[in-house]
């Protein structure tokens, strides 16, 4: 009696050493390369995300925060008055 081998459809390995009568080992890169691509766009969309919107750990304020370190030097410098430093600090919050 022989069993279930290749002769009585092919439930263990194949001719080529493979599962199956055929050798398909391509089929399988072809696979691991399409997940690779995959992943490759995923991180690129999240990092144009990260890019277009500046998720900075500030909140997206950093440009207001350096306009307003800059305004606090020039009124310290006596650059500007505090009618003038109170205005613009109002709008660059707002």
């Amino acid at each position: 009696m022989m069993g279930w081998g290749n002769m009585m459809g092919g439930y263990g390995l194949g001719y080529y050493g493979n599962y199956g009568s055929g050798n398909y080992w391509w089929m399988g890169l072809i696979g691991m390369a399409l997940q690779f691509v995959f992943w490759i766009a995923i991180i690129a969309i999240v990092w144009g995300l990260i890019k277009r919107f500046g998720f900075n750990g500030s909140g997206g304020h950093a440009n207001s925060d350096k306009a307003l370190v800059i305004l606090s030097e020039r009124f310290a410098r006596g650059e500007i008055d505090s009618e003038e430093y109170t205005r613009r600090k109002e709008s660059l919050l707002h």
